[in-house]
């Protein structure tokens, strides 16, 4: 069943920022345990977690057959499922040494290897863990953009479109499509950063265009060029249309076949 749109203009996005910054730290401790459980792989992509439709959170790639550990994101609630059985640690209020502790208890109750004091290769802001207000709406636009990342895999299946992954480190969720070798096409949804304090979806080229001529884009999109070159839609102009979602589709469906025309020529 499709998410209803309606349900993601209050609060107003704009106002996400300190829900997706706790979020965004709270959820290392899960990055923590892929990176210390899986086999490194060369992208980086043993520690990109997946969102969890039935969790409403992110979760860990399989550490072990039938185990994953997540963040329900609306709650803050760390969740460590085994085969069906989950265990639960409530983060707001927690310390970072009780949320250590716990991790690599839990871990341990697996035999898996302890993460608490694995070193991550980026710097995430630290921040208390809060029950924030707007959690529960960070959530909902991370639920949205799972739902319209796997429509757009569906439309450009030709392109063989990879697995929708968060990576932890920009908390983005994203795909990526193949137009050719080393010519790629990048969809994903960002609940908000330095450049949009606020959701936005993107679609960025690789290589980008050198004399891009973009064509205009269906409503509810516009071509960004501050550091990157690529087609964006804040949260704030699909809203404003009839219908987000498939206003969110029309720009990426457009974007994507721009791309193809530069990476073709």
């Amino acid at each position: 069943m499709a998410l209803d749109w309606s349900t993601l203009r209050e609060p107003a996005p704009g106002k996400l920022a300190a829900a997706r910054e706790t979020a965004h730290y709270a959820l290392q401790w899960v990055a923590r345990a892929a990176r210390a459980n899986l086999p490194a792989a060369p992208d980086d992509s043993h520690s990109a977690l997946l969102w969890d439709a039935e969790l409403q959170g992110l979760v860990t790639q399989p550490l072990q057959p039938g185990a994953k550990l997540g963040l329900r994101i609306a709650t803050l609630e760390m969740v460590f499922t085994k085969d069906g059985k989950p265990a639960t640690l409530a983060m707001p209020g927690r310390t970072q040494a009780a949320a250590n502790d716990w991790l690599d208890r839990e871990l341990a109750a697996r035999k898996l290897k302890p993460a608490a004091a694995t070193k991550l290769p980026y710097e995430v802001p630290v921040r208390p863990f809060s029950k924030e207000r707007g959690l529960d709406a960070l959530a909902r636009w991370f639920a949205a953009a799972a739902e319209a990342l796997g429509e757009a895999r569906a439309r450009h299946q030709d392109l063989a479109p990879g697995p929708v992954y968060l990576w932890p480190h920009h908390f983005d969720l994203a795909t990526l499509l193949t137009v050719a070798p080393e010519k790629t096409i990048g969809v994903g949804v960002s609940p908000g950063d330095h450049y949009y304090a606020q959701p936005y979806a993107y679609v960025s080229t690789y290589p980008a265009p050198a004399d891009a001529n973009p064509p205009a884009l269906p409503p509810g999109g516009h071509w960004h060029g501050k550091d990157f070159f690529g087609a964006v839609a804040t949260a704030d102009e699909l809203l404003a249309q009839p219908d987000p979602r498939a206003a969110l589709l029309a720009v990426i469906d457009a974007a994507v076949a721009a791309g193809r025309g530069w990476l073709h020529g």
